[in-house]
C-alpha cells in the first residue's frame, strides 16, 4: 500500500505538470505560476501519501515584500512537504539537470526559476548575486536550499554562501523554513506517512550588512534552524 501511495503521488506530479504547462505557456515566466503549481502538487501529493504537515509560525512568511527563503533539503518528497508554502512571486533555484526532467523540468524553466550548474560553483555564486536585481526591480522572492544537496534526514548540512550573497546584495530579509527530520517510513495498514511538521522562523533582516558579515550571518541562521529542527523532532512521527 505504501508503494502504491508513493507511485500515485509522483504520477500526480506528471499529470499536474502537464496540465499546468498550458498556464505556463499562456503567461510564460510569470513567477506566480510556481506558487499555484506548488500548491497543487503539495496538497495532492500529501493526500496520496496520507501525510499531515502542520505548520508553525506561518505568519512569519512575508507576503508583501520580497524575501530570500532558505529551507533544509532532505528528500525528493520535500516537494509535497513544502510546495504550498511559497510566498507570492517566488522563483526557486535548481541544478541544470532538472530542466531535462520530463514535464516538470519544462514548467520549472517556464516559471522563470534560476538554473545553476553545480559543476561551475564560481559562476553559481555570480548568478545568485545577479538575482538581487530580480528581487529589487521585479519584486520577486527566491527560495533556496542552502545545503546544496539532500541530507536524507541525517541532520542539517553545511550551508553554501549563494543565498546569503543574494540577500545582502538586495537588502532582502532571510526567512528560514525548518522541516523536521523525516524518512519514508509509514504507519498502519494503509501505509500512510508520519506527520512532518514545519516551522517558519521570523525573518532576519540584512539591510546594512556587507559580504564581510556573511560568515556570521550563515552561522546565525544555521544555529537557529538547527535548534528549530531539533524542537520539531518532539512533534513529528506522532500522527
Amino acid at each position: 500500500m505504501a508503494v502504491l501511495r508513493e507511485v500515485l503521488a509522483w504520477v500526480s506530479v506528471v499529470v499536474l505538470s502537464c496540465l499546468a504547462l498550458v498556464m505556463y505557456l499562456a503567461r510564460p515566466f510569470n513567477p506566480d505560476n510556481n506558487r499555484l503549481l506548488g500548491l497543487a502538487l503539495a496538497r495532492v501529493g500529501r493526500c496520496f501519501l496520507g501525510m499531515k504537515r502542520p505548520v508553525y509560525g506561518a505568519d512569519n512568511m512575508p507576503q508583501d515584500r520580497p524575501t530570500v527563503v532558505i529551507a533544509n533539503h532532505q528528500q525528493n518528497d520535500d516537494l509535497f512537504v513544502l510546495g504550498d508554502l511559497l510566498p507570492p512571486r517566488t522563483v526557486t533555484v535548481g541544478k541544470s539537470a532538472l530542466v531535462w526532467t520530463p514535464f516538470f523540468g519544462q514548467v520549472f524553466w517556464l516559471g522563470g526559476n534560476i538554473i545553476l550548474n553545480r559543476a561551475r560553483s564560481r559562476k553559481s555564486v555570480a548568478v545568485m548575486q545577479a538575482t538581487s536585481d530580480a528581487i529589487n526591480h521585479k519584486n520577486k522572492s527566491i527560495w533556496v536550499f542552502p545545503e546544496g544537496t539532500r541530507s536524507r534526514g541525517r541532520g542539517l548540512g553545511k550551508f553554501k554562501k549563494g543565498a546569503f550573497h543574494t540577500a545582502i546584495a538586495a537588502g532582502a530579509p532571510i526567512t528560514m523554513v525548518c522541516v523536521a527530520e523525516y524518512h519514508s517510513k509509514t504507519r498502519g495498514w494503509f501505509g500512510g506517512r508520519h506527520s512532518v511538521p514545519v516551522r517558519i522562523l521570523p525573518p532576519v533582516e540584512t539591510r546594512g550588512l556587507t559580504n564581510n558579515d556573511i560568515p556570521e550571518l550563515m552561522a546565525k541562521c544555521h544555529q537557529q534552524m538547527s535548534e528549530a529542527i531539533a524542537g520539531l523532532a518532539k512533534t513529528s512521527g506522532t500522527s
